[in-house]
């Protein structure tokens, strides 16, 4: 894996990173568990006990890298949350926004940009970590799913339901 080491600073240092223990080892087992429990649940291959370290992995995300930044993942005042304990970031991702829009209908082709959708600014609040978290629970609590997963075609066949 490209940067592993740099990711590791991140992971270990207390004064701009996470400050977490064993860094080098913590940022393997993230990268590990993320590559390969992805494509497991992309396939439906051991999916609740995939979901397992992944939760965990959302939990430590959520908490060491977004908590500081509050729930919402996009600073948004019309999309905000009354449960948001960080509205001074919305506040100030509303001024940094402006001043990009500014930016850009100065010195950019802005209705090009925007043709599409609109500037956004990303706060990296907690939002998404607990999303996915909430997603893993629900793959935990009912599995892979039927037709469609590794899982149930291995259930069907090693059961004897599966034709011969």
């Amino acid at each position: 894996m490209n940067n592993i080491e740099q990711v590791a600073a991140w992971f270990g240092n207390p004064d701009w990173g996470l400050g977490l223990p064993a860094p080098m080892l913590m940022a393997w087992l993230a990268a590990l568990v993320e590559f390969f429990g992805g494509i497991a649940i992309l396939v439906g291959f051991a999916t609740r006990l995939v979901a397992i370290p992944l939760m965990f992995v959302m939990a430590v995300a959520a908490v060491t890298a977004h908590w500081d930044n509050g729930w919402s993942a996009l600073p948004d005042k019309t999309l905000s949350v009354p449960w948001e304990w960080r509205k001074d970031l919305l506040d100030e991702a509303a001024v940094r926004k402006e001043k990009i829009v500014d930016l850009l209908k100065e010195h950019g082709n802005y209705e090009w940009l925007v043709e599409s959708g609109g500037v956004t600014i990303l706060k990296n609040g907690i939002e998404f970590s607990a999303t996915y978290l909430i997603m893993l629970l629900a793959l935990f609590c009912s599995g892979g799913g039927r037709f469609f997963s590794v899982d149930y075609w291995l259930c069907r066949h090693y059961s004897g339901q599966g034709a011969t």
